[in-house]
Parts: structure tokens; C-alpha cells; sequence
């Protein structure tokens, strides 16, 4: 009798085996001629040699199949072992624009004409600065194409980061170490990556370093090669910050910085680094810009009602504000 153990790495054991182990049962019904035996994350397989190794290429199959969908239904199971999927499906025409499968097999894909030219412009260029209100899909959309690049095994980590500036909160009386002080700024990165990773893979890649998440602070001194870096809420991030954080390039890398230049929280008369980048790298090859407006937002629909009232606020006290200087020059002249 041969023994054959094959790890199941990173997989969510009651989406895989199902509840009460019934997706298990299922696979096991096809061989009843083996001793199958599941331990965690461990299959123990024993058998005849010959029954083992067709067992076990239509069992990575299915681990395949989970790994792309992060769901494996029953009707998947069956078609793999009667035989009738000889490998995983290719992606229909609807699917094509498919960034990639989240939880429960939820498809993540480019909603918005901007969304799909940041797609075009990760594929082109290696920095792309994703600029624009709120809502708009610029965070998420770039989490997407770096949990695709991982998956691809295109890039070999994924490193998320944000400036921690106080937005009138002061991050000194927050409870806990510095961790815990730290995540609450840190935690839309969480949420987004929980809708593309089971929670118990993207523990492991976590602590295992695949995945980094960290303020703009703990780049300093990093050189950062085969990774997919996002820099969120860049507007927040001081000219010397983002300096900083943009010479941190290293090889096979792309890096994508996003923000929005009306929300910045930085202390009063402090520059922020994202419009000065704007204004200075425009034209180097190979650095992207997009511009999301109120037209990409996907959030609720009253996020782009707000976000139109402030524009509109802010172009009706530009107007003001120039009727002002041109009233005080007619003064001067009048008083001369």
C-alpha cells in the first residue's frame, strides 16, 4: 500500500471541505477503492500507486479551481472527477475584464472608464499616480491588480501603505501599543484585501511577510524590488515624505499612489508632496497619471451629490475670492 500527503496551503478548510465535511465526502465517494484521510490542513491519501496519482490530479485540480475563484461548488466536484473538466474554465467574454474572483467567487473587475485606464496604465507604465475624490475605486482598484500580480506570481510581496496623519484625532491618546494605534488608519487596506483573500490565507501572508501593510514612516531606508507597492491617501504625504517613498523603487516593481488633492489633513501651510509630484513628474516616461471625477464614484449615490456641492462650494469661493483682488486693485488705482 502506497501513502501520498499532499498540504492544502492557505485554504479556508470549511469553504473547501464544506460543512460537516460533505464537499470531502463528496470527492471520496469517487474512490472508494482509497483510504482518505484529511488532518487540518493534510490529506493522507493511501492506495494503490496507480489509483493515488489519478486521485491526485484531479484533486489539485480542484485546488487549482479554488485558488483562481476562492469557491469550490459541488457541480465543480463532479464534472472533475466523472472526467468532464480536464483543467480550469477559461474566462467567457462577460468575464473578461475580470481583475480577478473574491470571496465566494464574487467577480472584482473595472467598473468605471477610469478604473479600466488605471487597469491599461498598470499595464504600460511601473508608477501610476491614481488621483481623485472620494469613491471612486482608485484604492480598491489598485489592490486588485496587486492581488492578481501575486497570484500570477508576477510580483513576490504586496506592500500597502499611508502617511498616519491626524485628522484632528490625536493619535497619541489611542489606546494600545503602537500596532493597535496605528491600524485604525490602516484598516480600509484590511477591508479591501478581506474582499479579495479568505481571511485565514491572508493571515498567513500576513505573518509571513507576503503582504505588508505599514505607515509611510517604516519605508524610510527600504529598498523595495519584486513587489507590487500601493501608497494610499498621498496627499497627505509631505513633499519630502513622498520623496522619500517614491526612491524607494526597486526592481520589478510597480508602484501606484493614490489621493484625493481636495481632502488634505496636512498641519496648515505644509505642502503636500502628491500636487508638487503632479506638477514635476508629468512628464518622465513611464509615470502615469489618472484623473477619477464624480463620474467614477461607487459608493452610495449621495456621495456624489456631496462631493458636486463641495466643488461647486470651492469654485463659487475661487470666484469670490478673484472678485475680491480685482475690487482691492480698481481701490488702489482709484485712490492714486
Amino acid at each position: 500500500m502506497f501513502e501520498k500527503l499532499i498540504h492544502l496551503e492557505g485554504i479556508d478548510p470549511l469553504e473547501f471541505f464544506g460543512v460537516n465535511n460533505a464537499k470531502m465526502n463528496l470527492i471520496k465517494s469517487f474512490f472508494p477503492k482509497l483510504i482518505i484521510v484529511y488532518r487540518g490542513n493534510d490529506v493522507i491519501i493511501k492506495g494503490d500507486d496507480e489509483e493515488i496519482l489519478r486521485f491526485e490530479s484531479k484533486f489539485h485540480l480542484i485546488i487549482d479551481h479554488y485558488n483562481q475563484f476562492n469557491v469550490l461548488p459541488d457541480d465543480v466536484i463532479n464534472q472533475v472527477f466523472l472526467n468532464e473538466m480536464e483543467g480550469i474554465p477559461e474566462a467567457s467574454d462577460e468575464d473578461k475584464d475580470v481583475l480577478l474572483f473574491g470571496i465566494n467567487g464574487k467577480a472584482i473587475r473595472a467598473r468605471t472608464p477610469n478604473q479600466r485606464l488605471l487597469v491599461e496604465a498598470c499595464k504600460n507604465s511601473d508608477m501610476i499616480f491614481a488621483m481623485g475624490p472620494a469613491g471612486t475605486g482608485k484604492t480598491y482598484t489598485a489592490i486588485a491588480l496587486a492581488v492578481r500580480a501575486l497570484k500570477n506570481r508576477e510580483i513576490k510581496r504586496i506592500i500597502l501603505s499611508r502617511p498616519a496623519v491626524e485628522a484632528g484625532e490625536r493619535l497619541g491618546f489611542l489606546p494600545g501599543d503602537l500596532k493597535e494605534k496605528i491600524d485604525p488608519y490602516l484598516q480600509p487596506l484590511y477591508d479591501a484585501l478581506l474582499d479579495m483573500i479568505p481571511a485565514k490565507k491572508l493571515d498567513e501572508f500576513m505573518k509571513d511577510g507576503t503582504i505588508q501593510i505599514a505607515p509611510l514612516a517604516f519605508m524610510r531606508g527600504r529598498t523595495l524590488s519584486n513587489a507590487f507597492v500601493i501608497l494610499d491617501e498621498a496627499q497627505n504625504a509631505t513633499v519630502l515624505q513622498l520623496k522619500m517613498f517614491l526612491t524607494r523603487m526597486g526592481l520589478n516593481t510597480k508602484f501606484v499612489i493614490t489621493g484625493d488633492e481636495t481632502q488634505i489633513d496636512l498641519p496648515f501651510q505644509t505642502p503636500s508632496g502628491l500636487i508638487l509630484a503632479k506638477k514635476i513628474l508629468r512628464n518622465i516616461k513611464d509615470i502615469s497619471f489618472v484623473q477619477f471625477d464624480v463620474k467614477d464614484i461607487v459608493r452610495h449615490r449621495l456621495v456624489r451629490e456631496i462631493v458636486l456641492a463641495y466643488e461647486k462650494h470651492h469654485a463659487h469661493e475661487l470666484q469670490r475670492k478673484e472678485k475680491e483682488k480685482e475690487k482691492e486693485k480698481t481701490d488702489k488705482t482709484e485712490e492714486k
